[in-house]
């Protein structure tokens, strides 16, 4: 059996830093949903279940509103207000 990758994929964008962790999210999109700018979209990495994970820099610059760390069942983003 092999081991769980929690690596973080960190991206700034706007005024948010994005942490992302490809072995939380499943790809379900909530995240997508929610967001009031449409800065959060598909990526090219996988997650944990061979789904797409998000990534922000999709629509209009982040405002680290923090709307999409609080709706991601699974805690896979965490959102830190850039300086």
């Amino acid at each position: 059996m092999g081991t769980a990758d929690f690596s973080c994929r960190t991206y700034r964008d706007g005024k948010g830093i994005f942490h992302l962790f490809p072995g939380l999210c499943k790809g379900c999109g909530l995240c997508i949903q929610k967001c009031p700018v449409d800065t959060i979209g598909w990526s090219k990495v996988l997650g944990f279940l061979g789904t797409p994970t998000v990534e922000p820099g999709h629509g209009k610059p982040c405002i680290a509103c923090r709307r999409c760390e609080q709706v991601c069942p699974d805690c896979a983003i965490r959102i830190e207000r850039a300086s």
